[in-house]
Parts: C-alpha cells; sequence; structure tokens
C-alpha cells in the first residue's frame, strides 16, 4: 500500500456539550495541526498515489471552510458536539467530496482509503479512515 499524507492546521471555536468535558463545555479555541493521507494499492503511470500540490490545495480549501469559525455555527456540523473526531470525519467526507468531483485528479476507485488525523497536542490526536 503507497501513502502521500499533506498537513496544514486550523483554530477554530466550539463549546462541547455533555458532563464529560468539564470546562470545554464553554465557548473556547482549539489549534489542530491537521494530516490527510491518500493510499492506493499500485501507483498510477506517473510512479504517484496522486498529485501532492493538488492534495495539499484541497486540504486548504477544506479547512479554509472551517478555520477561524465558531463550529457552533457551522450548518453541516449543527447539532453534533464538534469533538476532535467527530471533525477528522468532517474534514474526510470533504476531501472524499473533493475526490468525487474530480479536484484532486484522480479517480475514488482508484483510491484504497483517505485518513484525516487531528493533533490537538503533540502528545493528543484522533483519526478517522474511510473509503473515497
Amino acid at each position: 500500500m503507497f501513502e502521500v499524507t499533506v498537513s496544514d492546521h486550523m483554530m477554530i471555536a466550539h463549546s462541547l456539550r455533555g458532563d464529560v468535558f468539564g470546562p470545554a463545555r464553554a465557548l473556547h479555541g482549539a489549534t489542530y495541526v491537521v494530516e490527510a493521507a491518500f493510499a492506493r494499492q499500485q501507483l498510477d503511470a506517473d510512479g504517484i498515489v496522486l498529485d501532492i500540490g493538488r492534495a495539499g490545495d484541497a486540504l486548504k480549501a477544506v479547512l479554509a471552510d472551517l478555520t477561524y469559525r465558531n463550529l457552533d455555527e457551522v450548518e453541516s456540523l449543527a447539532g453534533l458536539n464538534t469533538t476532535t473526531e467527530v471533525l477528522c470525519r468532517e474534514i474526510a467526507d470533504r476531501l472524499a467530496a473533493r475526490v468525487h468531483d474530480g479536484s484532486l485528479g484522480v479517480a475514488s476507485g482508484d483510491l484504497a482509503r483517505i485518513r484525516v488525523t487531528l493533533r490537538e497536542t503533540p502528545v493528543a490526536w484522533a483519526s478517522y479512515e474511510r473509503a473515497p
């Protein structure tokens, strides 16, 4: 399995519901390092998984819709607890949509998976993996 990973970061505000979150129930900010990994069984005719520049541009565009936003007010996240895990899924789903619309220049059938990892601190992170 071959894999290419690109990274960026985002700064968000949100609040979390549930006693388990303690003080994070109040509106607060978070900064995440975001990694998006794209994997496939075989390299294409050019010897790549996908164009790394296009992958980086796609991640930057997806994050632009979320960064510097209060996620409590983002329509696609309405009613969800915007935990790190939920944000991983949201970003992976948005990247998969870009695969399907041709933005990444690779067919969804060529990719085996997309994995998004959000690093909240150097010692804690979460990931979500899906088919493209």
